[in-house]
C-alpha cells in the first residue's frame, strides 16, 4: 500500500511521464501461457527458472508508451473524476491542538467541498470522520488515541451499506506515519499537513477497502490558492495562514519534522483573503505560522534577487545564515493594516529574534494593530536556554522587553515558559520564577528528564507567581474605559456577552442595550462584531468585568472621553 502511493505521488510530480497503456498484470498472464512445461513443479526455483525474465518485462511494459503531460490545473490523466467526486458524502471534522490546526481544518473542508463532499457537525451522521491532530503536547495525542477506540466502535456498529471512513490528518500523522495505521484498525487514512490536496484521492482508495497514506513533506506547500472556508461563518473573528513550517530547530520542538521547513504564502494572496474576510463583515484577523514575524515573501523575481539581510532583534541569533531578499513581515503586516481601518490584527506565534524595530514602530503607529505582543521565553535561565537552542541570553529577552515597552508604552505582552526541562536546577527555575515576576504570562511544557513530583512542584510555584502577576496587572485597568469587540454570549451566563480587549483579555459585560454613539439618546442592543466602549469595574486573574457605555468605532476609540475616564485601548501587561 505504501509503495503504491509513493509511486503515485512521484508520478504525480513528473511532467511529462510516461504512462503504460497496457495492463501489466494481463501481459503478465499472457508471458506465463507462453512459457509451457512438461510438467508442474512445486519446486520454488523451478517456477522462477521457468516463469517470465526480467526481459519479457521490458518488453511489454514499452510497447505502445506515449507520453502525458499533467494539466495545468493539476489534474493527473489517470484519475477519472468520478474517482475522486465526494458524491455528496458527508464529513465531520474534529480539530485538536493550536490554531494553526483550526486554519487547516479549513483549508481541508475547502478541497473536500470542492470535491462535492457535504459538511455535517454530528459525528454519528458523518461518513467520513477527519481528526486534525496536535503531536506537540502529550495529553492532545492520548486523547486522539482514545478518541480513534471510540471511532472504531462506532464503525463496528455502522451499517455495512454505509461504510464510515476514519482519517488522521495534521502533526500526528505526519510523526508516527506508518505506526499509527499499524496500531489503530480503525484508520483508513492518514495525510500529513501538506497533503490536504490529496485527500480526495486517499479517500476514493479507501472505498476499495485500501488503507492510504500521504505523509510527504513539501518546501513549497502554502496552499496560497485554496481559499479557506470558515468552520464558523457567523463569528467575528478569523484565522489567516501567512506561512507554514520552521526552520529555528530548538532542541525540544518537533515542529520542523512535522511541518516541515519555513516556506511563506505571497502577499498578494494574503490580501485578498484579508479583503474577502472583511466583506464578510469579519471584524479581527489573526494572522498564523509557527513562527510568523519570520515571514518573507519570495515569489516575485525581484525580490529574490535584491534585500538586505533580514534585521534581528538586538542580542538575538539563527543557527541558519542570515536570509537575504524578499518581502518581510513588516511590509506584509503594513499591507494587511490598510485593508479594513476598522479591522482589528493580530498575530501568532512570532519568535523573539524577529522584532526589529520597523515592526515595533508600525505596531506603535497603526491603531488597528493590537497592542499585544507574544514573546515565548521558555526559560529564565541563560544555560537552559543554549540547552534549547535558543541562540539568546536571559538578558537580551529582558532588553527586548524594556525595548518593546519603550517603543510601545501600552503594550501587553504575553509569554511560554517550559518547566522541567533537560538539566533544569533549582536555579534555573529560580531564574525562570524571577523573569515571570517581570509580568508575563506563563505555559508550560513539560520534559521527562526531571522527576515528575519536581516538575509539580515547579509548575505549581510558576503559575502561582504568573497567576499574582496577571491578578495584580488587571486590578490596575479598573476604572479604564477599553474598546472591546464583542464575540458572543458569555458561556457562563445567557445575560452576560463575552469580548476582548486590544491585549487579547477577556472581557465581561451585561447584555443589553446602549446608545448608539457617545452622547447619544438612541439606544440598540450588542452583537458579535460590534465595538463597544466599556469601564472596567472588576477583575481577576483572567478577565476583566465592566459596564458598556456605548457603540463605538476602532478609529474614533483613541480620542473618546468618557465620564470624566480618557479612553484606553489597553490590557494587562
Amino acid at each position: 500500500m505504501y509503495s503504491t502511493c509513493l509511486r503515485m505521488n512521484l508520478i504525480a510530480s513528473m511532467r511529462p511521464y510516461w504512462s503504460v497503456q497496457k495492463n501489466l498484470q494481463g501481459q503478465f498472464r499472457t508471458c506465463c501461457a507462453g512459457h509451457t512445461s512438461d510438467k508442474i513443479s512445486t519446486n520454488s526455483s523451478t517456477k522462477l527458472k521457468d516463469g517470465p525474465s526480467l526481459q519479457d518485462f521490458l518488453k511489454y511494459s514499452t510497447e505502445d508508451l506515449r507520453p502525458v503531460e499533467i494539466g495545468e490545473d493539476g489534474t493527473v490523466p489517470y484519475l477519472n473524476e468520478d474517482d475522486v467526486w465526494g458524491g455528496r458524502r458527508k464529513v465531520y471534522f474534529e480539530t485538536y491542538g493550536c490554531q494553526m490546526n483550526v486554519s487547516d481544518t479549513e483549508i481541508a473542508w475547502s478541497v473536500l467541498k470542492d470535491s462535492g463532499y457535504q459538511r455535517t457537525e454530528s459525528v454519528n451522521d458523518a461518513d467520513v470522520i477527519l481528526a486534525v491532530t496536535c503531536a506537540i503536547r502529550e495529553n492532545a495525542e492520548q486523547k486522539i488515541w482514545t478518541r480513534l477506540q471510540q471511532f472504531r466502535a462506532m464503525k463496528t456498529r455502522r451499517n455495512k451499506s454505509r461504510p464510515l471512513k476514519v482519517g488522521v490528518l495534521g502533526c500526528m500523522a505526519e510523526r508516527l506515519k506508518k505506526d499509527l495505521l499499524e496500531r489503530e484498525k480503525s484508520v483508513d487514512l492518514i495525510a500529513g499537513p501538506d497533503a490536504y490536496r490529496d485527500l480526495p484521492r486517499l479517500l476514493s482508495l479507501t472505498e476499495s477497502g485500501q488503507r492510504a497514506a500521504n505523509v510527504v513533506l513539501s518546501l513549497e506547500e502554502t496552499y496560497a490558492d485554496v481559499m479557506p472556508v470558515r468552520m464558523n461563518a457567523g463569528a467575528p473573528t478569523a484565522f489567516v495562514s501567512i506561512m507554514r513550517g520552521c526552520d529555528n530547530m530548538c532542541s525540544y520542538c518537533i515542529v520542523p519534522f512535522t511541518r516541515g521547513r519555513e516556506r511563506s504564502r505571497p502577499i498578494r494572496s494574503i490580501l485578498e483573503e484579508v479583503r474577502a474576510l472583511s466583506g464578510q463583515g469579519v471584524k479581527e484577523v489573526t494572522l498564523l505560522g509557527q513562527n510568523v514575524n519570520s515571514y518573507r515573501d519570495m515569489s516575485e523575481q525581484q525580490q529574490q534577487l535584491a534585500g538586505s539581510p533580514t534585521n534581528l532583534s538586538a542580542g538575538f541569533g539563527t543557527i541558519y545564515r542570515k536570509k537575504k531578499g524578499g518581502l518581510r513581515f513588516s511590509a506584509l503586516l503594513d499591507r494587511v493594516s490598510q485593508v479594513d481601518p476598522e479591522m482589528r490584527i493580530r498575530f501568532v506565534s512570532p519568535h523573539p529574534k524577529d522584532f526589529p524595530d520597523e515592526v515595533l514602530q508600525l505596531i506603535r503607529d497603526r491603531p488597528n494593530i493590537c497592542n499585544h505582543l507574544h514573546l515565548p521565553a521558555q526559560s529564565g535561565s541563560s544555560q537552559v536556554l543554549q540547552s534549547m537552542r535558543r541562540n539568546h541570553t536571559r538578558e537580551a529577552y529582558l532588553e527586548l522587553v524594556q525595548h518593546v515597552k519603550e517603543v510601545i508604552p501600552d503594550v501587553s505582552l504575553s509569554s511560554d515558559f517550559i518547566v522541567g526541562f533537560c538539566g533544569e536546577t533549582e536555579d534555573d527555575h529560580n531564574q525562570t520564577l524571577s523573569l515571570a515576576r517581570q509580568k508575563t504570562h506563563a505555559y508550560h511544557k513539560l520534559m521527562d528528564d526531571v522527576p515528575a513530583g519536581v516538575k509539580q512542584r515547579r509548575l505549581a510555584e510558576l503559575i502561582d507567581v504568573c497567576r499574582k502577576g496577571m491578578a495584580e496587572a488587571n486590578a490596575e485597568r479598573i476604572g479604564q474605559v477599553h474598546l472591546v469587540l464583542v464575540e458572543g454570549l458569555s458561556k457562563k451566563s445567557p445575560s452576560d456577552l463575552a469580548g476582548r480587549n486590544d491585549g487579547n483579555t477577556k472581557v465581561i459585560i451585561p447584555n443589553m442595550d446602549i446608545p448608539d454613539e457617545v452622547g447619544g439618546q438612541q439606544c440598540s442592543a450588542m452583537k458579535a462584531g460590534d465595538y463597544v466602549a466599556v469601564k472596567i469595574t472588576s477583575s481577576t486573574s483572567q478577565v476583566l468585568k465592566g459596564i458598556p457605555l456605548a457603540h463605538t468605532n476602532l478609529q474614533g476609540f483613541p480620542s473618546l472621553t468618557l465620564e470624566g475616564q480618557k479612553a484606553v485601548n489597553i490590557s494587562s501587561t
